[in-house]
């Protein structure tokens, strides 16, 4: 198992990307700490996966002082962390015309800005066991831009900025920190996009089919596992090509 023993903290658990994050590292050996915000994609995860290496926590990443207690509880059931997958993320779409401070700065908050505290903290417990992974889910809009997507679109390309300057910042720890990108993801999320839009994008993409949740687990797999102990700042596309 490529995970064995290890200790990861995924957020945005709850959601289709996250639950097959989770569910392939559990398989391969690692206890997870499972975070989101709804309740609801807990307790589906905790009927899915029902074993003792996942630990599920219903928190609000842009809160401080609950992220804090995240790493308090990985402190004392474990005390390290080995792998940090900061999947959770929001949209809130709108032609920038019409949209609001509130809707730039709660996606900014949930997708960027919860994305570094939680990185602060993992590296603080990362420095002290000499070594982890930090993995930051961000996406192809990062490059492609998005119709109605401006606060997406710089949420995912802010991590990006912060995956490349926490690489070099954390090398000599050794800490490596990469990026995945997905492209058009079966999800809840996507799925909830106009049919047009999806025909749209399914004509872009060189593959000729759609993501699913299990094609980005695998990606996370290899960014977690020693397989990829001389990558760091990287950036991982999972989208069927259809960012080139």
């Amino acid at each position: 198992m490529k995970l064995d023993g290890k200790v990861a903290l995924v957020t945005g658990a709850g959601g289709g990307i996250g639950k097959s994050i989770v569910s392939l590292f559990i398989n391969e050996g690692a206890n997870v700490f499972a975070v989101d915000i709804s309740e609801d994609g807990l307790k589906g995860l905790s009927s899915l996966l029902q074993t003792k290496s996942l630990y599920t926590l219903r928190v609000d990443i842009t809160d401080a002082a609950q992220v804090k207690s995240i790493f308090e509880q990985i402190e004392g059931n474990f005390g390290r962390l080995d792998i940090l997958v900061n999947n959770a993320g929001i949209t809130r779409d709108k032609l920038i015309i019409r949209m609001s401070e509130e809707d730039w700065d709660v996606v900014l908050n949930v997708n960027l800005r919860a994305a570094f505290i939680l990185a602060r903290e993992a590296a603080k417990m990362m420095i002290r066991s000499k070594g982890g992974k930090i993995i930051n889910i961000s996406s192809v809009i990062a490059f492609m831009g998005g119709v109605g997507q401006a606060n997406y679109a710089s949420s995912k390309s802010g991590l990006l900025g912060l995956t490349r300057a926490l690489a070099k910042e954390l090398a000599t720890r050794n800490i490596q920190v990469n990026a995945i990108l997905p492209g058009y993801i079966s999800t809840p999320m996507t799925d909830a996009l106009k049919e047009d839009i999806k025909k749209e994008y399914l004509a872009k993409i060189p593959l000729g089919r759609f993501g699913t949740p299990e094609d980005v687990a695998k990606a996370a797999l290899f960014l977690a596992s020693q397989d990829s102990d001389y990558i760091t700042g990287n950036f991982l596309f999972v989208d069927g090509g259809l960012s080139f």
